[in-house]
């Protein structure tokens, strides 16, 4: 007589998959239950939200206008499209967010402005590149160049310094370009940087940035942030237009005052890039294994036998490939342990020493 056999669940590993896969920090989720009283006004009139923009204006020290959004497409797309007309063009790197995963958001809320793409080594804009796209036609038939957009840290796990952001700024405001940055992972670079938030955007010539929240311990929520108050000027409407004016605003709002005022803003960042460099460190020691590019944030991008993604992507761990079939990324984040990074690391070597 035959029995039925009970198969064994996989073990899923998705902690290093992304930096999203990380639930609300504790900071963001007591500061979330506290706005959790009573009745309050809505759509951002009320106490949490105007606390949670003093808050990233003391985080700046900067008098600057202050959104917030529902996530980071909707921060990037409607910033850009308040600094452009339909007939204008972005100029970013081959692998921004922009251009690679919104889906076509940033021209869509423009009305038709065109993302113009450069290459440059390790994620970040090679200037040279950027100028010959800014100047190689004047003429009426060319989308006339308007912005300029960084991604701080970069879609490859690098950083740029102020220097290289202050160069960047000079060149595209010698052409009356504005400067947009995705800070999705702000954070990480600063702490990666050890600067004040100010030196690494508008002292250094940034005009608008998208404030990641999501990706530092938040459940959601990016805050738009113009340094120059005359860019602002109606972006409420086009909060409101695009479906990106909460109702129930201070749940957005209050998590900021959260992370903010009790510094898990930048230890969350400073947790995540701490275990990044160590996952960096112990994987380059594996035979087989090589780092695609300088770990400077929470990512690390690795190049790794076919066999071995293979193998991990078998015994139940989940991570995006990139740059080719053999191109893994490892996230980290708020919530990864040593002993994770210990667990990853011996499930990679395991892998690369199977026949």
């Amino acid at each position: 007589m035959a029995h039925d056999t009970q198969q064994v669940p996989q073990q899923v590993s998705n902690q290093f998959a992304s930096d999203n896969y990380a639930g609300i920090c504790p900071e963001a989720w007591q500061a979330m239950e506290e706005a959790n009283q009573g009745f309050v006004s809505s759509y951002g009139d009320d106490r949490w939200t105007e606390q949670a923009c003093e808050s990233i204006r003391r985080l700046f020290d900067a008098d600057c206008q202050v959104f917030f959004v529902f996530n980071g497409t909707a921060a990037n797309s409607l910033a850009l499209a308040s600094l452009c007309r339909s007939y204008h063009s972005v100029v970013c790197h081959d692998m921004a967010h922009i251009e690679t995963d919104e889906c076509g958001a940033p021209e869509f809320f423009s009305n038709g402005t065109k993302i113009l793409h450069t290459a440059g080594a390790n994620g970040k804009l090679d200037l040279d590149a950027v100028e010959f796209a800014i100047t190689k036609r004047n003429d009426i038939h060319y989308p006339k160049p308007r912005v300029l957009s960084l991604a701080q840290s970069t879609e490859l796990g690098t950083v740029y310094t102020p220097g290289e952001i202050r160069a960047a700024c000079d060149l595209a405001h010698s052409h009356g370009l504005r400067v947009h940055m995705d800070g999705a992972r702000f954070a990480n670079a600063v702490a990666s940087l050890e600067v004040t938030p100010a030196e690494a955007s508008w002292k250094s010539g940034v005009d608008v940035l998208c404030l990641g929240g999501a990706k530092n311990g938040m459940a959601i929520g990016e805050a738009v942030v113009f340094f120059d108050r005359v860019l602002a000027d109606e972006f409420e409407y086009r909060c409101k237009q695009a479906g990106q004016l909460a109702s129930k605003m201070r749940f957005i709002s209050a998590p900021w005052i959260g992370m903010l005022e009790s510094g898990a803003w930048l230890r969350n960042a400073e947790c995540a890039n701490r275990h990044a460099r160590l996952l960096a460190d112990q994987l380059a020691t594996i035979p087989g294994v090589r780092l695609m590019y300088p770990c400077q944030a929470n990512a690390v991008f690795t190049e790794m036998p076919e066999k071995a993604t293979t193998a991990l992507r078998a015994a139940g761990w989940h991570f995006y490939s990139f740059i080719g079939t053999e191109g893994a990324r490892f996230m980290c984040s708020w919530l990864t342990t040593a002993q994770d990074v210990a667990s990853l690391v011996a499930a990679v070597r395991q892998a690369c020493a199977e026949p």
